[in-house]
């Protein structure tokens, strides 16, 4: 099977669009259609069902799909092993992280990182932690820079490149900031603004506090520690935000008992080769995690 034409197959079926899958292959809509056709010849069957506008796997596209997407993987996989033979540090390095890291950890690394290594071509996408987690198991990106979660999830390795102590925290304009001791008695009455469930943040707060959504009084949810930031400020209720986030605006409410912090770190696939573009990142995040130790 022509490579070319199996890349064009798994494109479409996860955009389910011939267009859209065009824009990013960078080639035409007529040249998408035309390696499909060359497929569905080559395999005597139809692939797609095209109705109207939609795009959908026949039954025949949907047994296609899990082994095209082992042969790219496996022909990705060899070109890093390949790729590995020589010192150079070159190619493409894909990275998904969370909006939290990119903005407040990752800009002195990468920008050291690219100044030593012009010539990687880094593919940066930001996600919550636990997508950005998945996509590494999936095979979809090289590294995660995330939030590790507590518990290992198999197939992954992780490693810890910053520690993320947490505070709970709530505006100075509230009554309860004049008596920041509180236990969570108290605190479960109060209006919380909070990571969203299933989150590995939002998973470490209800250990530590041993609360959950039953028991909480929750107002808003929201994975961007920026718009909790700003919501507790004004009032509208209590959060856990990150020490290094905590402003004049907002006070500390300590909890008897209650210490925690979040790991941050890098996540890698335990079966994939890194390339050596991903090993010198790797590194550069080891070093930045040191000097700011």
């Amino acid at each position: 099977m022509d490579i070319q034409n199996l890349s064009a197959f798994i494109t479409v079926s996860e955009k389910q669009s011939f267009s859209k899958a065009a824009e990013l292959l960078f080639i035409t809509q007529p040249a998408v259609s035309k390696r499909i056709a060359a497929l569905e010849t080559e395999l005597n069957t139809r692939l797609f069902d095209r109705i109207g506008r939609q795009v959908q796997l026949t039954e025949a596209g949907r047994a296609l799909l899990p082994s095209a997407l082992r042969i790219l993987a496996e022909l990705e996989e060899s070109k890093r092993a390949i790729g590995n033979l020589n010192e150079k540090v070159s190619g493409k390095l894909s990275i998904a992280t969370s909006h939290h890291i990119g903005l407040h950890r990752l800009p002195p690394v990468l920008r050291a990182y690219t100044r030593k290594y012009p010539d990687v071509d880094l593919d940066l996408q930001f996600m919550d932690s636990e997508e950005a987690c998945n996509c590494v198991l999936k095979g979809e990106v090289d590294l995660a820079i995330a939030t590790l979660p507590e518990q290992d999830w198999p197939k992954l390795q992780s490693q810890i490149i910053w520690r993320d102590p947490l505070d709970v925290v709530i505006s100075t304009q509230h009554p309860q900031a004049s008596s920041p001791r509180i236990d969570v008695s108290s605190l479960s009455k109060i209006p919380a603004i909070l990571p969203s469930q299933n989150t590995f943040t939002r998973e470490l707060l209800e250990n530590a506090l041993g609360l959950n959504h039953q028991n909480l009084n929750i107002a808003m949810e929201t994975n961007y520690l920026e718009t909790i930031k700003m919501m507790v400020s004004i009032g509208l209720g209590w959060s856990v935000l990150p020490v290094s986030m905590v402003t004049s605006d907002i006070a500390i409410m300590h909890i008897k008992g209650i210490e925690f912090e979040r790991l941050l770190g890098v996540v890698s696939h335990q079966h994939r080769t890194l390339s050596n573009a991903a090993k010198m990142l790797m590194l550069e995040l080891h070093s930045a995690s040191k000097n700011q130790s």
